[in-house]
């Protein structure tokens, strides 16, 4: 019978080191570079929103092998043991630990759909309201505003007479318009002229403002629109999630025990 040993042996050597080949990407000079490595850059590229396909990962394992053979190239040069290198690796690990620190406190810490929601119904009670859709004339001089009135009481049109007369360019070019808004977008006087008149109504008298005097006439009114709670969901999450974030820095650095003033105290 023929001796199967050294066969046996040679497939041995064949297969055992695949598990261990199996966990690196390549080996630069002698030295194994780890699969994990790849698996990092890919999870950064998720964080940051990156769909992963074949690409991305190709990518990674080009971007893993380059920087072990610069790696290597840097530590033969004698880079790696200079001071400035030291230095900026002790940057580099606060920057890492900082960072993995604010993401450990987002995954224990998450918000809501109803810290969400509550959030959504405290702007929409802010925002809702009668919204008005104006137009007016803007003057140095009352009498001019007066003067004003009276033509487009004689039948001359509000918008011509503000593309002609009003000192507001950017509206005049308009006739006038200044599109939607609440009352509490303009200075008090004005915005309560406007909300008293009623649709297609012009301010009798003209409107004194520390800009000059306005002639003012109400084209339309309608609720504040607002978007739907799912549109905008995701932002307000977001948002909560830095508010968070933000009280959580905060805390720490009231904790500390430090002789150092920060700016601003």
């Amino acid at each position: 019978m023929p001796n199967i040993l050294p066969a046996i042996a040679v497939v041995a050597a064949l297969v055992l080191p695949l598990p261990v080949l199996a966990q690196n990407v390549a080996i630069v000079n002698g030295k194994p570079v780890p699969k994990a490595r790849v698996d990092m850059l890919v999870k950064q590229a998720q964080r940051a929103g990156q769909q992963v396909g074949p690409e991305i990962q190709q990518q990674a394992r080009d971007q893993v092998v380059l920087r072990e053979i610069f790696a290597q190239e840097a530590e033969r040069r004698g880079i790696g043991a200079s001071a400035d290198f030291r230095e900026q690796m002790t940057l580099a690990r606060e920057s890492i630990l900082i960072r993995e620190l604010f993401e450990d406190f987002r995954r224990k810490n998450p918000v809501s759909d109803a810290d969400a929601q509550a959030e959504y119904d405290r702007f929409k009670a802010q925002a809702s309201g009668t919204e008005y859709k104006a137009r007016h004339i803007l003057v140095e001089k009352e009498d001019e505003a007066r003067k004003l009135i009276a033509e487009i009481k004689a039948g001359a049109k509000f918008e011509d007479v503000a593309r002609k007369n009003s000192k507001d360019t950017g509206s005049a070019e308009n006739g006038g318009d200044l599109d939607f808004a609440k009352p509490d977008a303009y200075v008090p006087e004005f915005g309560q002229a406007m909300a008293r008149l009623k649709k297609g109504e012009m301010t009798e008298t003209p409107v004194k403002t520390q800009f000059g005097w306005h002639v003012i006439r109400l084209d339309d009114t309608r609720e504040a629109p607002f978007p739907a709670f799912d549109e905008v969901k995701a932002q307000l999450k977001q948002r909560l999630e830095q508010v968070k974030l933000q009280r959580f820095q905060e805390e720490l650095r009231t904790k500390a025990k430090t002789d150092y003033k920060f700016g601003g105290q």
